[in-house]
């Protein structure tokens, strides 16, 4: 099972973490991890290239846990209201469509939202 956790401070989303393999298929025919991997990799592109943000991320091929941090568009980093909202709805906008697909994998996938700073 994969979980995903969101992390938040004060309703603006900031990073997540992905950790464990779905277990939906045997590696190289999971449909449902290749979507994650996808969809993470659009997140972490659109903050750092479209938005020219810092994101922080690490991938780590063996375990298949990755790690995405945008400290910078937290109030206290970054004046720019607009890029902050703009991240922050990209990575909520993850979280909805991961927890739409919760229905359909849910022996699968996990997904969870903590205020805890990470």
């Amino acid at each position: 099972m994969t979980k995903v956790i969101f992390y938040r401070a004060d309703g603006v989303y900031y990073g997540f973490e992905e950790q464990g393999h779905t277990g939906f298929a045997e590696s190289g025919n999971d449909i449902l991890c290749s979507a994650l991997s996808a969809m993470t990799m659009l997140i972490i592109n659109t903050i750092e290239v479209t938005y020219a943000t810092n994101v922080e991320y690490t991938i780590d091929d063996e375990t298949t846990d990755i790690k995405v941090m945008a400290h910078s568009i937290l109030p206290e980093y970054n004046g720019d209201e607009k890029k902050r909202y703009a991240v922050s709805g990209l990575i909520e906008g993850y979280y909805y469509q991961l927890s739409d697909m919760i229905e359909d994998y849910y022996d699968y996938l996990d997904v969870e939202v903590t205020d805890e700073f990470k």
